[in-house]
């Protein structure tokens, strides 16, 4: 009888059908039949655990100097062990012996790998550190981006006009409306005039620069000790202005002016 040769198919050890059939005298196409009986059984089970691909997965072969291709089957160790509880006598002993042996050999080659589970731990903590350091770093970008737009105003007549440097809060211009400030800005996000970045309200690019609004960035630790920073963002008059027209427009006025319009 000749020695069975293991193959790894997708990462599972299986053996070839037609070595099978040769180590137990038996003709190739007669155990191709058996096989596909098995397989269909397997198959037709209500217990989702025997489908026939954990046994025998098909396959096919050319032989040498001819391109057409005959079907074939690897078999895993279960596939083997069901063809082999098919059998009696000697061959069924042997067979069993070689291909119980052969699995074994490559089964110990597969060394699992150790992995110090202190060591993952040391990796997902540098990542987590790491993913806070590049949170904060954009976060800081976005800052000083609207910092900058906002020291570069472009000039307009309004700037002539608007030359009052009192500041008011996002709550402040609110209260005129009859709202929180947690309204507001969600309703100028609603109009895409600013998006919420790590908690903080920043303007898109579109608006840093028209003198809307004056930010500078504040020192803070946090509870558990962490060293960050935040933005403490008003509004000039010229932003308020702003406010104002914008939402005029869908028909949203001040309180003093919705009296006017009863």
């Amino acid at each position: 009888m000749n020695n069975l040769s293991i193959i790894n198919s997708n990462g599972q050890f299986t053996v070839d059908s037609r070595e099978v059939a040769e180590m137990i005298d038996k003709d190739h196409a007669h155990l191709l039949r058996d096989i596909k009986g098995y397989a269909e059984t397997l198959d037709n089970s209500e217990n989702p655990n025997l489908g026939s691909l954990n046994f025998f997965i098909l396959s096919a072969y050319t032989t040498e100097g001819n391109t057409k291709t005959y079907p074939c089957y690897l078999l895993t160790r279960k596939g083997c062990d069901m063809v082999a509880n098919k059998m009696t006598g000697e061959k069924g002993v042997l067979f069993t012996a070689a291909y119980v042996t052969k699995f074994e050999e490559m089964e110990k080659q597969q060394k699992p790998l150790q992995i110090d589970s202190k060591f993952l731990f040391q990796i997902a903590a540098q990542l987590e550190e790491k993913e806070k350091q590049n949170s904060l770093l954009t976060l800081e970008v976005s800052q000083q981006k609207q910092i900058i737009g906002e020291l570069k105003p472009k000039a307009d007549y309004t700037d002539s006009i608007l030359r009052n440097k009192g500041l008011v809060t996002i709550t402040q211009i609110a209260k005129d409306y009859g709202m929180s400030g947690f309204q507001m800005n969600e309703l100028l996000h609603n109009n895409g005039v600013q998006y919420k970045q790590s908690e903080q309200w920043l303007l898109y690019t579109k608006y840093q620069d028209k003198g809307y609004t004056h930010s500078e960035t504040i020192d803070i630790v946090r509870k558990d000790g962490r060293p960050d920073i935040t933005m403490n963002t008003k509004w000039t008059q010229k932003g308020r202005l702003f406010i104002y027209a914008l939402l005029k427009k869908s028909g949203i006025l001040p309180v003093i002016e919705q009296k006017d319009w009863n």
